[in-house]
């Protein structure tokens, strides 16, 4: 079962990459979601390079509460390194989840936390 999840994910990835880029003046806000944690980073795609990270498993995130609401805190978290390294406008990329659940809440707490996207 696990197999079928997986293919369905990558073909909805694939079909969502074809669509988003991030340039240097709209990096990608790109979304990893394991069973244990949540993982942020924003990306030039015209470089290459991973500008900015957040992950509920560093060890400098502190927030506790359940899976959801240390996403709001991790979204909020890859926000503020984003706005300090002067960025401001993002394209989301869900990366093949469903906008649900934590990967909405991320969204979300970046947004509160200043993000355009």
């Amino acid at each position: 079962m696990a197999g079928i999840k997986l293919s369905r994910r990558e073909r909805i990835k694939r079909g969502i990459r074809k669509r988003l880029t991030g340039s240097a003046e709209r990096p990608r806000l790109s979304v990893y979601r394991s069973n244990k944690g949540i993982y942020a980073q924003i990306i030039d795609d015209s470089t290459g390079l991973t500008l900015v990270s957040a992950s509920s498993l560093s060890k400098d995130f502190t927030a506790t509460g359940n899976k959801s609401d240390q996403s709001k805190a991790v979204g909020a978290a890859v926000a503020q390194k984003a706005i300090a390294a002067g960025i401001v406008d993002v394209v989301f990329d869900r990366n093949g989840y469903l906008y649900h659940g934590r990967v909405k809440s991320l969204a979300e707490g970046a947004r509160e936390a200043g993000l355009n996207f």
